[in-house]
Parts: C-alpha cells; sequence; structure tokens
C-alpha cells in the first residue's frame, strides 16, 4: 500500500525519519493498516539501534530473549493509557518502560488521538524534541530512550462524518464542536508535527474498469527509502546526524546547506506573517530535504519547499 489518499506516500513518512505526523481520518478508511505497514518499509535496525531496542524490551519480557530485534518497533496503545503506561514508571524498586521507550526505533501509533488525555498528549513534547525521556521519581531517576515516530490519527469531527460524500453520512456537529474536538491536541503539540495527510473513506472495493493498480510493495518502498537514507548519510557525513530529522535548524538555516532566497520565499513569507513558528520554519526544511532525496535531487529545490509547507498547512 503506498498512497494516503491524495497527500502523502508511505515512502515520504519513511524516509527521514521525521518525527511526528497527523492524519486527520474518518472512521473505515484504513488508518490503522497503514500505520502497521510503516514499520514494514522503515530500514531494518543497525546493530546499536537494534541493541538498544532490545534491551528496552528486555526489561519488560518475561522470557529469555534470544535474539536481537532487527524489524523496527510497533506500539499501538489504548486512548485510555495513563502518563504512567506511556513515559514510564517505578515499580517495586525496579523500572517500567512506558510505550514511548518500547517504540524506540520504530513507530508509535496513537489511534483516535483526540481521545486520549491532554497531560498525555503533553508529556509527549520534550521527550519528542530530544529523542529520550527523563523519568524522575521519589525512589529512582532513569533516561531511557524516546527516538519514535508517532503517528496520530483521529477523527475530523465527534461522529466522524465530516466530509464525507454521502448524502446519508451528514455530520451534525457544529463548528464549534468541530473546534473544540481538534484543539484537544495542543498548539504546541501540533508545532511539532512535521506531517499533516488526510484519508477518505474507502469508497470500493475493487479498481475501476481500466484503472492501473498500485503495485508498489513494502520491499520496493523499502529500498527506496534505504536509496534515499544513504543520500543523507553520505551529505551529513562528518556531522553529529544520520538522518534529515536530526539536523538542526540552525545548520540548514546558516550552514553549508543553506538554500537560497528564492527557494526558501514561501517559507519566508510564512515566518514574517506569523503563520509559521521558527520550529515549524525548521521542521518545512527538513521534510523539504527528505522529499529532494526520494526524488533522487541533490537540494530541495522550490517545488519541494511548496510541498513540505503544505505537509504543515494539512495539519488541522
Amino acid at each position: 500500500m503506498t498512497r494516503l489518499i491524495g497527500c502523502v506516500r508511505l515512502a515520504d513518512i519513511g524516509d527521514g525519519f521525521h518525527r511526528v505526523i497527523l492524519a486527520l481520518v474518518p472512521p473505515g478508511a484504513g488508518k490503522t493498516m497503514l500505520a502497521e505497514r510503516l514499520p514494514t518499509i522503515l530500514p531494518r535496525l543497525s546493530d546499536e539501534a537494534s541493541l538498544r531496542a532490545t534491551s528496552i524490551h528486555s526489561l519488560i519480557s518475561n522470557d529469555t530473549l534470544t535474539s536481537l530485534m532487527r524489524v523496527p518497533p510497533f506500539e499501538h496503545p489504548h486512548h485510555t493509557a495513563s502518563p504512567a503506561a506511556m513515559i514510564g514508571a517505578a515499580r517495586g524498586g525496579g523500572l517500567i518502560p512506558g510505550s514511548l521507550s518500547l517504540a524506540s526505533e520504530g513507530v508509535l501509533f496513537l489511534d483516535e488521538a483526540a481521545e486520549f488525555s491532554r497531560n498525555v498528549l503533553d508529556a509527549l513534547r520534550q521527550p519528542l524534541e530530544q529523542g529520550k525521556v527523563h523519568i524522575h521519581r521519589a525512589s529512582l531517576r532513569a533516561t531511557l530512550p524516546a527516538s519514535v515516530q508517532l503517528v496520530l490519527a483521529h477523527n475530523p469531527c465527534p461522529c466522524g462524518k465530516a466530509g464525507a460524500e454521502a448524502t446519508d453520512a451528514f455530520c451534525s456537529c457544529t463548528p464549534m464542536q468541530r473546534r473544540r474536538y481538534a484543539s484537544r491536541i495542543s498548539g504546541p503539540l501540533r508545532d511539532r508535527i512535521d506531517l499533516g495527510i488526510t484519508l477518505r473513506r474507502v469508497a470500493s472495493v475493487n479498481g475501476g474498469a481500466g484503472e492501473q493498480q498500485d503495485t508498489q510493495t513494502s520491499e520496493k518502498l523499502r529500498a527506496r527509502v534505504n536509496e534515499a537514507r544513504a543520500a543523507a548519510a553520505e551529505r551529513l557525513a562528518g556531522t553529529p546526524w544520520h538522518v534529515n530529522a536530526e539536523v538542526s535548524g540552525g545548520w540548514l538555516r546558516e550552514g553549508k546547506l543553506r538554500l537560497s532566497a528564492h527557494t526558501t520565499a514561501l517559507l519566508d513569507r510564512a515566518l514574517a506573517l506569523g503563520t509559521l513558528t521558527l520550529r515549524g520554519y525548521d521542521r518545512a526544511l527538513r521534510v523539504a530535504w527528505s522529499v529532494a532525496d526520494l526524488a533522487g535531487k541533490t537540494s530541495p529545490g522550490a517545488a519541494e519547499v511548496s510541498r513540505a509547507l503544505m505537509f504543515r498547512e494539512a495539519r488541522s
């Protein structure tokens, strides 16, 4: 499965290991299936990443682990999860990692994100920035890895029918109800979202007559992602970073990879008008580099920057 209805391909998500993805999805659009496929297109874990992921999972495993994890982990906690279940907790003198750390080096999928506790969602903000989570309790202090791709999915409104094309699926929610529902994901967390996408309900189980079928597989997409990551790794050789999502915004804006004023004109204008924060500016630049890597280009042009900005505008 390669297409997230008209907005973004799975490979676009997997390339730069961008931290947060928001999908505005009505019921029955296949969001869970797509999220579960994401680890299958990510590169297999390196020895170092595999050792970190396996070590974290060994803390909760009742069985002896006999091999290292090579496939990126996938965590899908229920929306009733507590802050301790998400972040981690101290129990019985030991440490219990939360879903955030268990998903490190892989994917953390929060379905029905707007139904999660506001405290749980806002607790993710600092770990997403730092790539690690600090647990401070009276009996224990610890730091655990939290380098995840966070996928948030929520309905367009409380009833889930907003935007439906069928006449018998009319949304009964008021504009105020829709705004209140969307606001459950706070502004500071939304500002950390790299990619916004929209899905529509599946309208047919069969392709139309003469319609070209999508024959991409996870293996083919993973090959594309590997090529794009190799290009990024070559470009970032000699720096502390390995993928686009890790690169310092200041280095992208002022370093040797600084793009021309013509290329970043859209971002500069959005920043000047106040519709884009500096954090959002830097995140859009990182996405633009990922789009360019997937297209086999040596650097982003105005088209890649425009697409990155489109992803940000699709977050709400």
